[in-house]
C-alpha cells in the first residue's frame, strides 16, 4: 500500500496515514484503508486497532479538495459512498479500536477518528473539529449522530453550527477525546489502550460493541441513499462551488 503503513505492536496493529504532511482523503485512501481494515478484521492474531498518522503536523486534514472538487458528479458520488461505507465500517468494526491524534484532525479527518472507539490527542497546539459548515456543505448523518452521542444535543448543535476547531483541552472538556498526552506519548498509550481491550473475550467485545452501534448503524443505513443524494446537491450548489474553490486555493497553498 502507497499511503497506509501497517505494522503489529504487540498484537496491536497500527495503522498510520501517510500521505504527504496533510494526508488529504482520496479514493486510493480510502480503498487502502478498506483493505487494510478487512486484512485487521480476518487477522485472528490482531486483537485491536489503532488509527495514527505517520506525522505530528496532521491527522488528517479531510478530504482531497484539489482533487475531488473538479470531479464530475458521478465519479464524486462513488468517492463520497466509498467515504461513508469505509466510516460506518470503522464504526462498526468489531475489535477495539484507538485513534492517536498526533496533528491537526478536521473535516473529514476528524469524522474518521469519531468513528473509532477512543481518541487520544497530543497536547499542544492540535486543532480538532468540523469545519463543513463554513465551505457550504453539511456533516454526514453518521457523525450527526456520533458527536451528539458524544458531546449531547447542545455541544453538538455548537461545534456543527459554528464550525470551529478546538484545541485538545477543549476537545477533552467537550468529550471529542479522551485523553491528553505529550505528543511523544500518544501512539503508545493508544498500543496500550487497544490491547488491554483486546485482552477481553473477544467474541464479547463484538457482540457489547454491536449492542452499543447498532441503533445509529441502522438509521445511518436507511437514510444513506437520501442523505448522499442531498449532500450531492449541496456540494454542487453555487455557493458551495465557489465557498470549495476559494478553499482549493488555500488548500494548495497549506499542502
Amino acid at each position: 500500500m502507497e499511503f497506509i503503513h501497517l505494522e503489529q505492536q504487540e498484537g496491536v496493529a497500527l495503522l498510520e496515514l501517510d500521505r504527504g504532511v496533510i494526508n488529504a482523503l482520496n479514493l486510493q485512501v480510502l480503498q487502502e484503508l478498506n483493505e487494510a481494515l478487512r486484512g485487521v478484521r480476518d487477522d485472528s492474531q490482531v486483537c485491536g486497532l489503532v488509527l495514527a498518522s505517520a506525522n505530528h503536523k496532521f491527522f488528517s486534514i479531510g478530504f482531497d479538495l484539489p482533487e475531488l472538487y473538479p470531479l464530475p458528479s458521478q465519479e464524486f458520488a462513488a468517492f463520497f459512498h466509498t467515504y461513508n461505507l469505509l466510516c460506518l465500517d470503522l464504526y462498526t468494526f468489531p475489535k477495539p479500536t484507538v485513534t492517536a491524534i498526533t496533528g491537526h484532525a478536521t473535516a473529514g479527518g476528524c469524522i474518521l477518528a469519531l468513528c473509532t472507539d477512543y481518541r487520544f490527542i497530543a497536547e499542544g497546539r492540535r486543532l480538532m473539529g468540523m469545519n463543513e459548515i463554513k465551505l457550504g456543505v453539511p456533516i454526514t448523518y453518521l457523525v450527526d449522530c456520533l458527536l451528539r452521542q458524544l458531546l449531547g444535543e447542545r455541544q453538538a448543535r455548537d461545534l456543527v453550527y459554528s464550525g470551529e476547531l478546538y484545541p485538545p483541552q477543549e476537545a477533552l472538556q467537550m468529550g471529542m477525546v479522551d485523553r491528553v498526552f505529550p505528543p511523544e506519548e500518544v501512539v503508545s498509550a493508544a498500543v496500550k489502550k487497544a490491547k488491554d481491550l483486546g485482552k477481553m473475550p473477544g467474541d464479547a467485545f463484538a457482540a457489547d460493541k454491536r449492542l452499543r452501534v447498532r441503533a445509529i448503524k441502522t438509521q445511518v443505513l436507511s437514510y444513506l441513499e437520501e442523505e448522499e443524494r442531498l449532500f450531492l446537491e449541496q456540494w454542487y450548489s453555487p455557493e458551495a462551488r465557489q465557498r470549495l474553490k476559494d478553499a482549493v486555493e488555500k488548500f494548495t497553498y497549506r499542502e
